[in-house]
Formats: C-alpha cells, structure tokens, sequence
C-alpha cells in the first residue's frame, strides 16, 4: 500500500488555552502544504488546548468520534487531502474526571481509522518553571500499541514521553516493521536540550524507520517551556529538516527504496535475537 513518493510533513506550535485559535493556526499551516499527494501531516501534543491547567482540558475532552474539535479535523483531512495525525487530544474515558491522551489517525476521507492512547505518563520532576509534572492526575492510561498500513508504509503511533522506552517500539515492530513512526510532542525545553535529539535517533537507527516529530515550541500561558525543534528522521538516524525554534512547517519524501536498502545491507529485524512480549 506505501506509496513511492509521499510527503510527511510536522507542523511546530505554540499553543494557547484558546481551541479557536489553535486550530486556527493549523488551518492557515495547512494551506501552505506542498501539492504532492499522498501527504501525513503530524501535528503537535496538545495543540487544540495547551497552557490551560488540568480542568480547562477536561473542559474541552470529546467522546470518540464526536465534538468540534474532531469534526473540524474530519474537515481538514478531506479539505486537504492528507492524512492527519492529531497530535494528542483529550478523549473522554470511564473513570471520572480523567481522559486519554488519544493521538487520532484520520485519513484523507475524513474518517478516523486509528486510536492511540498515551502509555506512558509524564509524571517527572524537571529544573525549570514548571519543577513537577503530573500527567496522571488528570489522564488515563493506555495499554494498546497502534501499527497500522498506510499510503507511506507501516505507521506507528507514539506520544512525547514514550520516546524514553525502547522496548516499546522494539514490540510495535512484533506487530509489523516500522516504516514511519510518528511522534506528537510537548517536549520540555529542559529534558529537550539534553534529550530529544539523541533519543529520536536512537529510535529511527534501532528501527530503521522515518521518524516524523512535531514539537511544541516556546514558552506558554501558564509558563511551560517547551523546546521546538520539530524535526524529520531517515532510518539511517539522519536529520533530513528541523525548525529549531518558532511555529511552522517542515516536510521531507519517504523514499522506500532507501528503507529497502538499509534493511537488505544491515537486516537487524532479522538478527535481532531479543524478541518482546509486550505484544
């Protein structure tokens, strides 16, 4: 089903408490995507809402399938043809007062054809405004790995802090290999200096796969500091872009006959001898 010359593209934001606004800023983004068809577009964690406090983002979390906010994403995906990557949402759950942080895949029909829910938690200290984190106050985990065929190949769905564990997208791969992982992010300008590039190399070499990662940038309403840095991966741990700092685009091409060479010249999914059973 991968198509030889797809786009993938990450948009990089500042995202404000206003849902209104944000969405706003992805329409405009958009708009300015290269004509190339088929396109994936990944957006942030936590674009539509981000800076508000916990109880302005339960405030705005939809039921599956249902509310503004993924009525106007259905919008965008057939507006522009692409396949949207919805960087993270707030979906509600059964437990009370909690939701999942859903990373929706939509295609470019509108319709959405996978869930992702956030596994691990940011529950973290970090030296900066901000000092402690606690995502699971507010946030239901998930428990479910999402790898699912697509135009550009075998997509993988991750979310921010689930870049730190290996062993994870070492099981997704059990699944089906990696072709593109895509990975929504709030990444602190802290743990993101010291981190973000190391750890997202280390994913696209271990898995020889594209890594596309959309990064919140700047600092926000509530004083957050996140690090940007958006960037786009080839499976051979290169940086083919980056917006270091700022909101906007980047995009790359997958090409899939560089995916097929690296594998044949060094076949680690077929050497490896650890095998997970997170699956």
């Amino acid at each position: 089903m991968a198509n030889v010359s797809a786009n993938i593209v990450a948009i990089q934001m500042s995202s404000s408490p206003l849902v209104a606004d944000n969405l706003l800023f992805v329409e405009q983004q958009l708009q300015l995507l290269p004509p190339q068809r088929p396109c994936l577009v990944v957006l942030p964690e936590c674009f539509a809402c981000f800076g508000g406090g916990d109880n302005l983002v339960l405030g705005i979390a939809e039921d599956l399938d249902l509310g503004p906010i993924q009525h106007k994403l259905k919008q965008f995906a057939q507006q522009f043809d692409i396949w949207l990557v919805a960087g993270s949402l707030p979906i509600l759950c059964p437990t009370v007062n909690k939701f999942t942080a859903s990373c929706l895949l939509i295609n470019n029909h509108g319709e959405i054809v996978e869930e992702y829910q956030k596994i691990h938690l940011f529950d973290v200290q970090v030296a900066d405004n901000t000092g402690a984190y606690l995502e699971s106050r507010c946030t239901q985990a998930g428990n479910k790995l999402v790898v699912t065929n697509t135009p550009f190949g075998n997509l993988g769905l991750a979310i921010c802090y689930d870049i730190r564990f290996a062993g994870m997208f070492a099981a997704m791969s059990q699944i089906a290999q990696l072709d593109v992982l895509t990975l929504p992010a709030a990444f602190t300008q802290q743990t993101g200096q010291a981190h973000w590039d190391p750890l997202l190399r280390a994913r696209a070499i271990e898995n020889q796969c594209y890594i596309v990662a959309a990064n919140q940038s700047g600092e926000h309403r509530n004083k957050r500091q996140t690090y940007g840095h958006s960037c786009i991966i080839s499976p051979w741990g290169e940086k083919l872009v980056e917006l270091p700092q700022g909101t906007g685009m980047i995009h790359a091409q997958i090409d899939h006959q560089l995916l097929a060479d690296i594998r044949t010249k060094m076949p680690v999914y077929q050497h490896n001898k650890f095998r997970s059973h997170l699956v």
